[in-house]
């Protein structure tokens, strides 16, 4: 049982580098990146497969980072004219044609076969300890991303992002870089993306195009939205309220007889999307409410008198 334990809790750390990934572009860069799974299953490869030809672990970590955040660049450049809806839409497609890439290019990521015998930093030595080894890491892992995030979104940088999020014509006017901003912040996210895709694939020691699918982007959406979608904690909270009800919700139903395998399947899937349901209709600000909103905004989600029509709207914190 605490085998079980540590490897939930260290997919747990996987879904919380995803989460806050998700809060820099989104949260932060108002971007909707929808093809988050994508740069996940890009740095997955990558790092595996750098290790495959003898590149340290460490390195081939840090490699499958800067990977995923140079094509974050490129794409968020590519995309530079697109808003809202049609970002969204473009990055669900990105996501997704990077997977059948991966499912397809069989001489390099071993299509629907995936690529196995990953290695595992330190797993012969440890032993027995390796799980808490790589518990203690990914935790680690997680915990100095958010305190250099949380200095960096509270820096000059975070609120000219803020900013452009709030409104990009205002801030453009207000002498900012729109363009770079956005690629900074598209290109952050990206890098944690790689990143967990790094940590899953020498965690699990096999990977396939099946691991990053659009499942898993609901899921993040749903860890941030928990928390609330501007807050570094609220994505480590969210993250671990969505593995628990997935969890959870697989114990309670198999406790429900006469259900096939593929129905209690389902019905972990409906735990999810009745979870996503309330949450959106109870508190959409999230647990942890929203921070670092436009001048005024409460914590709440009520729109105060000076962000109504007419108004100054346009002050970041």
């Amino acid at each position: 049982m605490t085998s079980y334990f540590l490897f939930i809790a260290t997919l747990t750390a996987v879904y919380s580098l995803l989460s806050i990934g998700l809060v820099v572009t989104w949260g932060q860069g108002g971007m909707v990146n929808l093809g988050l799974v994508g740069f996940f299953g890009l740095g997955a490869y990558a790092s595996a497969l750098l290790t495959h030809v003898g590149v340290p672990i460490g390195l081939a970590w840090i490699s499958a980072a800067v990977l995923s955040s140079v094509i974050g660049v490129g794409f968020c450049l590519l995309t530079r004219t697109l808003r809202g809806d049609y970002l969204a839409i473009v990055t669900l497609g990105f996501g997704e044609g990077l997977r059948l890439i991966e499912l397809n290019e069989r001489w390099l990521t071993g299509g629907s076969d995936g690529i196995s015998g990953i290695q595992a930093p330190l797993k012969e030595a440890l032993g027995s300890l390796y799980p808490w080894f790589y518990f203690t890491l990914s935790w680690l892992v997680v915990g100095v991303v958010v305190v250099v995030l949380a200095r960096l979104l509270g820096s000059p940088f975070g609120r000219a992002l803020r900013a452009v999020r709030d409104d990009e014509n205002v801030a453009a006017v207000a002498g900012k870089n729109v363009l770079r901003l956005k690629c900074q912040a598209f290109g952050i996210g990206a890098a944690l993306f790689g990143v967990a895709g790094a940590l899953y694939a020498h965690f699990t020691s096999y990977i396939s195009p099946d691991n990053f699918v659009l499942q898993m982007t609901i899921y993040i959406f749903l860890a941030v939205t928990v928390g609330g979608h501007s807050r570094l904690a609220g994505a480590v909270f969210g993250s671990v309220v969505v593995m628990t009800t997935l969890e959870s919700s697989r114990f309670a139903a198999e406790l429900i007889p006469g259900l096939s395998a593929v129905q209690i399947a389902s019905l972990r899937e409906f735990a999810i999307a009745v979870a996503l349901i309330l949450v959106m209709q109870v508190r959409p600000q999230g647990v942890f409410g929203l921070r670092n909103q436009l001048a005024g905004a409460k914590a709440n989600g009520e729109v105060p008198s000076s962000m109504q029509p007419g108004a100054s709207r346009y002050q970041a914190r």
